[in-house]
């Protein structure tokens, strides 16, 4: 192991671990890049009477209606309540209007479901947001907005591509202009923002500059509401003063037009009702329409621009600076100050990733690794939303419709949220979802385990968690079903924590410990159908891999036994019992409880082996494989024998255990002990307890030696699941042998899909039949660490499958994170897969290095799909690059913690 101090200061002595160390302290979170890239067609501002989020608050509305619970803008910046919102706007002289946000397809326009059209990147960003980057990609000719609707519309088609920008020609000749934004904090409440704007093209471009500063809208839904106002003031400076925020001073570094309006609906535009104005969009109208009484006369509104109108020369660029901070901070530095503190920031935000990425040796995997994570700090957003005044509507303004009542969410009155979560992408999912956020929380704690233990818990608050103990899956229908994940994730960041801190954070293991226990209660109670310890879940996150939609009744009636949603909970009752034995240091009761979810295991094992009179199970001998059995009214059972990722879940349920873990609680000793004497059933299904592994180890499994080879044999089949890019979500070989399965005249198939779904089965983004997905593959490379220290080294497979090439379970895992890292990374011919065969994206020194992290990835080529900037799940990436350290009890990815450094209880 190389020396500390030749390597550089550990994650958190660097300049940003000691911002992270006293963030909540000194408020260094405070401000960061909460504004979504999108807030029109959102559920939250739908007021529709049939639920038509799309249609009824469109982007052509965006620029004139003001918004209920959020914001929205290009490379925005806000305070942690969305307060005061700082964004970009431009005109490149031909627009139709103004660029104030991101334009995209909706469910209903877009040939595979919505799709933002426009091309931005997020580069580069600390956990406290003390320095953040962004690149977003302008046209200088006419944004194609009709084009890229009516083109989308004839290729209705889901066999034909996605109509993108990139394919209008728009940026032919290199005809646009990169602008990057920086932000960097001089301190906690001291805003610096930085423009630079860089004409790619071959001949002189001008364009309009607006850096927008406004109040989010928050006194037009009560009356009475207090109203903040900016107002100009001399120096050419704008005072924001608000009733809950100390006075703020917005400063442009250079001279600029000041224009004010206020962030308030056009009614004339929208309604035809007269009213006075200045409007939201009034900046639009004064700019492009040309109207100077469009704008206040007074100088002053809830929002605000500095106006350039700048000409850059071919291959040069210019740089706009501007400062938000406190009033008594009256004088706007100098250029060179200015810059200097940047600098400064960018500096400490590469000492941070130095220390992080000091043992991976290549260059291109920390770019992508630290772009991974911009992505995943970029996506964190505010997010408003109270469904009890959301349904009763507000005292100001008309009344929802009645319907709203008794539909969408109206299950869920309690939820009332106002934080800084998480977010799946900014434009296509800009709002939180429960699984995902799982997946986002184990990524940030490889940088911020304070903010993913903070994510996991407030998911869990009685604001969020339904009484009844169910999770809030996502806004278009809080009450359905995400997979159980949470208590894998709360014991993978406490580990990743410990590691990184040097201390283990039982508090709050144990605050989300009891939170998951009413959930998992929940779950027992409502998804296992016959009380037989067999689950249906809904939409698992992997319905589109199935036969039939198991969020709705079924065709055939009766419902389906499902080997994934049975094994989720399988391995939720071993990630609740494994939190338990580590609060059990603490606390001996909780020996008691972690004896209760050692049970719930045993006997999901054993139902999962026959789960009818008929002796019909999951697992399929002949097959060697999971198969969800259709449960049909007349009691028969029929496995329905598709081949997919349902049907590798069984692995993930693995859990090891010290032998040192059994001597430290006798009395879980002595009752497993007792339990697997009395059920030598149960045991003989599920683990080898009684023939410890390496290092004198236990392991509880769903899977005995031989059925993990068989799972593992087509997993690592080149000609099922294996891909040169990880893990797909079908099996290859349904291309040539489709399931069918006929009921009353259908025929219902599923076969191979290696890219976007080419049919619109379970409803808008069906993308689940072979292509890569991150989650479950990350969770897969997890699981195989995890088997690896029971069996150790000496236990080898075959891979690929048929290669005759043997790996330890380690070295498999470690082959599918290469497999999944090539996604990104440049091969030999310099290439990055998820970029696809585009010349111009492929090949363009100004785009190669730009790397987006989609929703998935083609399961043959790598090719990303879906949504653009998915970093939420894909940011996962990021842990598959980072070199992993092996612990008491784990093999995590972690920066390298100080050679003395051991984990302590925190009090």
């Amino acid at each position: 192991m190389m020396d500390d101090e030749a390597a550089g200061p550990h994650l958190l002595a660097t300049a940003e671990g000691h911002r992270l160390l006293a963030a909540d302290g000194q408020g260094w979170r405070r401000w960061g890049p909460y504004l979504s890239e999108r807030q029109w067609g959102t559920v939250r501002e739908d007021y529709s009477p049939g639920g038509t989020a799309w249609s009824y608050l469109p982007h052509d509305h965006a620029r004139s209606r003001a918004y209920r619970w959020g914001e929205d803008g290009i490379a925005g910046f806000s305070d942690d309540r969305q307060r005061w919102c700082l964004g970009l706007a431009l005109w490149n002289g031909r627009d139709p209007i103004l660029k104030e946000r991101m334009f995209g397809l909706t469910n209903d326009e877009g040939n595979h479901g919505e799709d933002v059209k426009e091309l931005y990147w997020f580069l580069d960003g600390t956990p406290t947001h003390s320095y953040m980057r962004m690149l977003y990609r302008y046209p200088q000719a006419a944004y194609p907005y009709a084009d890229l609707v009516a083109e989308n519309g004839r290729r209705k088609g889901r066999n034909q591509p996605e109509y993108e920008l990139a394919d209008t020609g728009i940026f032919a000749e290199h005809r646009y202009f990169d602008v990057g934004v920086e932000y960097a904090k001089a301190a906690p409440d001291d805003i610096l923002m930085r423009i630079t704007i860089e004409n790619r093209g071959p001949e002189a471009a001008d364009l309009h500059v607006l850096t927008q500063l406004w109040a989010r809208n928050t006194w037009s839904w009560t009356r009475g509401a207090a109203r903040p106002l900016l107002r100009a003031v001399a120096g050419g400076a704008v005072v924001a003063e608000h009733p809950h925020q100390p006075t703020m001073r917005f400063m442009p570094l250079q001279g600029a037009e000041l224009v004010f309006c206020e962030n308030e609906t056009n009614m004339r535009r929208l309604y035809g009702i007269e009213a006075p104005g200045p409007f939201k969009d009034a900046f639009h109208d004064y700019v492009i329409g040309g109207r100077r009484d469009a704008v206040s006369p007074l100088g002053e509104g809830t929002k605000c621009a500095a106006l350039h109108r700048v000409s850059v020369p071919p291959g040069e660029s210019i740089v706009l600076r501007f400062r938000f901070a406190a009033a008594e901070e009256a004088a706007a530095p100098a250029a060179a100050a200015f810059d200097a503190v940047l600098a400064e920031r960018k500096k400490e935000a590469d000492d941070f990733y130095a220390a992080l990425q000091r043992d991976i040796t290549c260059p291109d995997a920390r770019a992508v690794q630290r772009q991974a994570l911009a992505g995943m700090l970029w996506s964190k957003q505010f997010y408003h939303f109270d469904i009890r005044r959301w349904l009763s509507g507000d005292p100001a303004q008309p009344s929802p419709p009645e319907s709203r009542r008794h539909g969408r969410d109206s299950e869920w009155p309690h939820l009332n949220n106002a934080d800084v979560i998480s977010m799946p992408d900014t434009w296509e999912y800009p709002w939180y979802a429960a699984w995902d956020l799982a997946f986002h929380c184990v990524t940030f704690a490889l940088i911020d385990p304070a903010f993913a233990k903070s994510q996991l818990l407030l998911l869990t608050r009685e604001w969020y968690m339904h009484p009844n103990g169910q999770l809030p899956a996502y806004e278009w229908a809080f009450g359905d079903v995400n997979p159980p994940v949470h208590a894998w994730a709360a014991w993978r960041v406490y580990q990743m924590d410990r590691t990184l801190t040097g201390r283990a954070d039982r508090v709050f293991l144990e605050r989300v410990f009891h939170k998951l226990m009413l959930n998992f209660t929940w779950w027992v109670n409502r998804k296992d159908a016959e009380g037989r310890n067999v689950f249906q879940g809904g939409f698992l996150g992997l319905d589109n891999i199935g036969v039939f939609d198991r969020s709705a009744p079924l065709p055939t009636g009766g419902f389906i036994n499902q080997a994934d949603g049975t094994a989720w909970m399988a391995m939720y009752t071993l990630n609740l019992m494994r939190i338990a034995l580590e609060l059990a240091q603490d606390n001996h009761v909780y020996e008691d409880i972690a004896t209760k979810f050692f049970e719930h295991f045993l006997f999901i094992a054993g139902a999962m082996t026959s789960v009818g009179e008929d002796g019909i199970g999951l697992w399929d001998e002949q097959d060697a494989f999971y198969y969800d059995v259709l449960k049909l009214p007349n009691g028969s059972c029929v496995p329905l024998r598709v081949r997919s990722l349902v049907g590798l879940i069984p692995l993930c349920a693995v859990e090891v255990l010290d032998s040192e873990t059994l001597e430290r609680f006798p009395g879980f000793a002595a009752r497993t002990r007792w339990m697997l004497t009395h059920r030598p059933d149960l045991a003989a299904l599920v683990s080898r307890w009684t023939e410890p592994g390496h290092g004198n180890r236990l392991l509880l499994s769903l899977l005995r030696r031989h059925r993990m080879k068989a799972l593992l044999r087509r997993m690592l089949d080149e000609a099922e699941f294996l891909s040169d890019y990880g893990i797909r979500s079908v099996s290859k070989a349904h291309a040539a042998a489709p399931f069918v399965i006929a009921h009353d005249g259908t025929r219902f198939i599923v076969d191979y899909e290696p890219g976007e779904s080419t049919s619109n089965v379970f409803g808008g983004n069906s993308n689940w039949r072979g292509p890569i997905w991150m989650p479950i593959n990350y969770m897969l490379v997890e699981a195989l660490y995890e088997f690896e220290r029971f069996y150790g080294s000496e236990f080898r497979v075959e891979c690929p499958a048929g290669s005759g090439r043997f790996l330890s379970l380690s070295e498999v895992a470690a082959e599918l994170s290469r497999r999944l890292g090539r996604l990104f990374l440049q091969g030999p011919d310099g290439r990055r897969p998820v970029l696809g065969n585009d010349p111009l994206v492929r090949d363009d020194p100004h785009w190669r290095d730009l790397v987006l992290f989609h929703e998935f990835f083609h399961g043959d080529t790598g090719r990303g799909l879906g949504a653009a900037h998915q970093t939420g799940w894909t940011g996962l990436v990021a842990l598959l690059l980072q070199p992993r350290l092996h612990t008491r009890d784990a093999v995590v990815p972690a920066a390298r913690a100080p050679e003395a450094a051991a984990p302590e209880a925190v009090n």
